[in-house]
């Protein structure tokens, strides 16, 4: 008998029970010269993913490479003709794909822990899993071997290995990105995503992935919303929260929860069932039987070189009819009428990407209830058509990571992108498992950019206003966007001032010659916004006019002469972000 306390392994779990996954189960097979697009070395420098490296799931063609799904008995014996369209988009804008990742075997599972090459280690701890079905490709990222990659995401494959991992998972609107190429898992729903370690680098591999193939059968042209959720934006949260005795993971959502309030977000509760009955749909009615069609000649002919559970999974998809299948698909339309009504009230939704982890172990021990409660908050966005993005939220006391998903309607990619970045730069995390800082944030460039008029007004920030930093959320409460990162003109000095909490610099224009440029960052706010802002502004800080690298000027922090003297010019560090981080690298 199953019961609740076999099924809770947490960071307690016995040592002596641990199965360390190998790192090298990562990949599936490796180029021992990255695949480049011939003919644009000459000019890569023009294009938008250039020197950027790459993996790709091994349910995606690579032109030459064998496409395994994680089953040898798959394989194309000679390679594939031709590489998915979305790698050809890749290579087309630059990027440099450097092999093939592990995955749970035909993208099917939540876990990692499903394919005969072996389990893939979670990033942070070995003993524990990765996430799946994009095992490899989350790892390889998380550790800091690729800029990003690939993988797809069916129930949730593209965003709980993000969450585990410490790293982003976009999960675009369905049909975004062409899966011609691609092996299906279950078709009308799959998507390909993309891991990146920030939102920035995600959204950029979009713009370069993303288009309407005609030869794709599931791929649409779709219009994204391109003005950004307001300044007071609200938010749904289940109202029935399950976490299943994972303490550590429920408060680290509690804490997500306060932090989207912080950024000005209104909590609201939200009746749950019907996203829940939906996730029921994808494995416990005839829609499962898609997973069956996608490789239905193989599996007739080869069922035995088929592993579990994936075997009995895809198995039963055999035994429903296509009146089983109009039955189960009338249902999902109902809960997707009653999920619809919801959004009336809401803007976005705010779910744990997964509400516990568990040990390599005790997921080989329970596969298939383990595996099912991954998927406690991702298996329904495809099946009622919306666009998701896992970012990292917070480190685990037990030294595991914790992400959260903003969960958009169809088309609200971009708008998910920007609220997502804002909210992943105020966590302080790192990049990945890599012990890197975040880069400066930036703009997402589907959005519609808000002309600085005389209703707005441009304000440079230097400190502790910058995106990520303590006092951030004074701008981005009153309704400020981010413009983009910048520097002064090489006519500055920049202090860092003793006895202020928390930390600030100074600014400091000089004579030409005897200065530097410093780093800052530009943003736009509402003009009746800008007086409150101002007023928090205490000596010797206060607003003048910068000049720009670029020659332009605006408004910006400077600070008062008499007040430097007693401290420390790190103008050689070129700013403010580099000298936190030199702090922060002294104590380690």
């Amino acid at each position: 008998m199953i019961t609740e306390s076999t099924l809770n392994f947490t960071a307690n779990a016995d040592a002596a029970t641990q199965v360390l996954a190998d790192p090298n189960c990562a990949w599936i097979s490796r180029l021992d010269v990255p695949m480049v697009k011939a003919g644009l070395a000459s000019s890569s420098a023009d294009l938008p993913l250039a020197g950027l490296r790459f993996a790709v799931k091994d349910n995606m063609d690579v032109a030459g490479s064998p496409t395994t799904a994680a089953c040898p008995a798959f394989a194309f014996a000679f390679g594939a003709d031709a590489s998915a369209q979305v790698v050809e988009r890749l290579l087309d804008a630059g990027a440099a794909l450097v092999g093939k990742t592990n995955l749970d075997q035909f993208a099917c599972g939540l876990n990692g822990t499903r394919s005969p090459f072996g389990a893939v280690p979670n990033a942070f701890n070995p003993a524990y899993v990765s996430g799946g079905s994009s095992s490899g490709s989350a790892y390889v990222v998380a550790s800091g071997q690729v800029d990003f990659s690939l993988g797809t995401d069916t129930a949730g494959s593209g965003r709980v290995p993000a969450g585990l991992n410490n790293i982003v998972g976009l999960k675009p609107s369905r049909g975004l990105i062409s899966t011609r190429g691609v092996l299906p898992a279950a078709q009308s729903v799959d998507c390909v995503s993309i891991f990146a370690c920030t939102v920035a680098t995600a959204v950029q591999v979009l713009e370069s992935a993303m288009g309407h193939d005609p030869l794709d059968a599931y791929s649409r042209q779709l219009t994204l919303a391109n003005t950004a959720f307001s300044a007071s934006f609200t938010f749904g949260v289940p109202d029935q929260l399950e976490f299943f005795g994972d303490t550590l993971a429920e408060a680290a959502f509690n804490e997500a929860v306060l932090r989207m309030q912080g950024m000005g977000g209104t909590a609201v509760r939200l009746d749950f069932a019907p996203f829940k009955l939906a996730a029921q749909l994808l494995y416990g009615s005839a829609l499962v039987a898609e997973r069956y069609a996608a490789i239905r000649p193989f599996f007739d002919a080869h069922e035995d070189e088929v592993i579990e559970p994936v075997r009995s999974i895809i198995a039963e998809g055999r035994q429903y009819s296509a009146a089983d299948l109009f039955v189960a698909q009338a249902q999902l339309k109902l809960l997707g009428q009653r999920a619809d009504a919801l959004w009336t009230g809401i803007d976005l939704m705010l779910v744990p990407t997964a509400p516990t982890h568990y040990t390599v172990a005790s997921m080989l021990q329970i596969p298939v209830e383990l595996n099912r409660r991954l998927g406690e908050y991702t298996n329904f966005v495809n099946l009622l058509d919306y666009a998701a993005l896992s970012v990292p939220s917070a480190m685990r006391s037990d030294g595991l990571p914790f992400g959260i998903t903003l969960i958009g309607r169809c088309g609200s990619d971009w708008q998910l992108a920007e609220l997502g970045q804002r909210y992943h730069h105020l966590t302080g995390l790192a990049q990945g498992a890599t012990g890197l800082p975040l880069p400066a944030p930036q703009p997402i460039k589907g959005l519609a950019a808000k002309p600085s008029t005389e209703g707005r007004v441009r304000v440079a920030v230097v400190g502790a206003h910058l995106s990520g930093m303590p006092l951030n959320s004074q701008l981005t409460e009153r309704g400020a966007t981010l413009v983009g990162a910048a520097s002064t003109a090489a006519d500055y000095r920049l202090y860092a001032l003793p006895g202020t909490t928390p930390p600030k610099p100074g600014l400091l224009r000089v004579a030409a010659g005897q200065g530097s440029a410093i780093a800052l960052e530009v943003w736009d706010m509402p003009l009746q916004h800008y007086g409150s802002f101002v007023t928090l502004i205490a000596a010797p800080l206060g607003i003048g006019t910068l000049k720009l690298a670029d020659g332009s000027q605006v408004q910006g922090f400077v600070c008062e002469a008499e007040a430097l003297h007693e401290a420390q010019d790190i103008s050689h560090l070129g700013g403010w972000r580099a000298y936190i981080t030199s702090l922060q690298a002294a104590v380690a």
